[in-house]
């Protein structure tokens, strides 16, 4: 069962974090059906660089906007360094419940 990004991504590898991304786009390639050959022809990255990635990870910055483009995924390049939310310093933290004690009778 899928649980959602890990919140401790901050922790991983970069060699982690890329094979994690190259797991994503070989399972976003196989949902559409495209066979390697395929993408490497309509994405213009060659079959070895699309097979360097799948495996290990490995791709130029360009070769992954090309895959991105050939998949129409381009849309998650702009949330990649979007601005954080502002923080509101002052905002009144709602107090955590505690349970009950049991009172002695």
């Amino acid at each position: 069962m899928h649980q959602g990004p890990d919140p401790f991504h901050f922790l991983q590898s970069p060699k982690t974090l890329q094979q994690e991304v190259a797991a994503r786009m070989r399972r976003l390639r196989l949902d559409l059906n495209y066979t390697q050959e395929a993408l490497a022809l309509r994405s213009g990255v060659s079959l070895g660089s699309l097979r360097r990635f799948e495996s290990t990870g490995e791709i130029s910055f360009r070769g992954l906007v090309n895959l991105l483009m050939a998949l129409n995924r381009t849309e998650e390049l702009g949330s990649l360094f979007a601005p954080a939310p502002p923080v509101n310093l002052f905002a009144k933290v709602p107090p955590q419940r505690q349970r009950a004690s049991k009172r002695k009778q």
